[in-house]
């Protein structure tokens, strides 16, 4: 059976601490579909605690409550972009067992990403908890070796961290520019309405929890690697009397600078990554430059263009 990183403070543990200077933003707006407080008895209604501003900002330890099969969407600043490692994190308010440190109460949910905030991948979870007996909503405690991909994973100030890379191949998805985190709740019970696993394993948490904070309790989503915030104000114009556009956006071979306008002196054109490493440049002295992006790899990149007077404008384009 596949063993995972154990829990928060075990030595392998890739818990990430809530103070981390991994951490560059967190959401900034949440949309919330509340779900009930025992799916198998929606007369109960769902829960209560928290609201959709509870998700938002740094940890702080107030929650909000999914209930069984709830969900938060989240948005950014800005979007979230394949790095190196983990690229976010997910906090929730699990507690440890002091008897053992690598068992924990746990309440998990499934994480899924979108570029367009309609299409959604979700990524691939796995759990390996024992099937043979329910989990009662409260006094049994989780390994969280036993567990991968699943947010809640790790106990309260620890965030359980997602790569972008492992969705790379997933079509219709843009690991360069992720707009949205979808947090859905796992509903452990291993009755008729179990969810499931990556492999068709019921996912064994605990259920039911009949009370105002059930099922998974969000409190913060942490970004690693965010595209840099771009005050757009002005973005067409150069100066007052130039304007700029780049066509065609997404490029496929080259990309046109369209300059209106007298062509400033020294115009300096820098093609970029999301992380800002330069991987194109060129001077400008035509109103119409082409830049040939055949080689680029696809993905988002940043094209900006500054004068000798230290004017500056700047656009988002995409290499398909």
């Amino acid at each position: 059976m596949a063993q995972f990183a154990p829990q928060a403070g075990v030595p392998g543990s890739t818990a990430i601490k809530a103070s981390s200077s991994l951490f560059t933003g967190w959401a900034t707006q949440c949309v919330l579909s509340r779900g009930y407080l025992n799916v198998d008895t929606p007369s109960l209604g769902t829960v209560t605690i928290g609201d959709s501003s509870n998700a938002l900002g740094s940890v702080d330890h107030y929650i909000v409550s999914l209930g069984d099969g709830g969900v938060a969407t989240l948005t950014f600043a800005s979007p979230i972009y394949d790095g190196a490692g983990a690229d976010f994190a997910i906090f929730e308010n699990g507690f440890p067992n002091s008897a053992n440190d690598s068992q924990a109460f746990l309440e998990l949910a499934f994480v899924e990403v979108s570029s367009d905030g309609a299409r959604y991948v979700r990524f691939p979870a796995t759990s390996n908890t024992d099937l043979n007996t329910q989990i009662p909503g409260s006094g049994v405690y989780m390994y969280a070796n036993l567990l991968n991909n699943l947010a809640g994973k790790y106990i309260s100030n620890y965030g359980t961290p997602f790569d972008l890379q492992e969705l790379a191949d997933s079509p219709g998805l843009d690991i360069s520019n992720i707009t949205h985190v979808r947090v859905v709740d796992v509903i452990g019970t291993l009755g008729n309405r179990a969810s499931h696993d990556i492999n068709g394993h019921i996912i064994n948490d605990p259920f039911p929890t009949q009370f105002a904070t059930g099922g998974f309790d969000l409190d913060a989503v942490g970004v690693i690697h965010q595209v840099p915030v771009i005050d757009h104000t002005g973005i067409n114009m150069l100066t007052d009397n130039i304007s700029v556009k780049a066509y065609p956006n997404p490029a496929t071979d080259k990309l046109t600078i369209a300059i209106n306008g007298t062509v400033p002196q020294e115009l300096h054109a820098v093609l970029s990554t999301i992380t800002g490493k330069e991987v194109l440049q060129t001077e400008v002295h035509a109103n119409t430059t082409n830049i040939a992006v055949t080689q680029l790899p696809a993905g988002m990149y940043y094209l900006t263009l500054r004068d000798a007077n230290g004017n500056k404008w700047v656009e988002k384009v995409t290499k398909r």
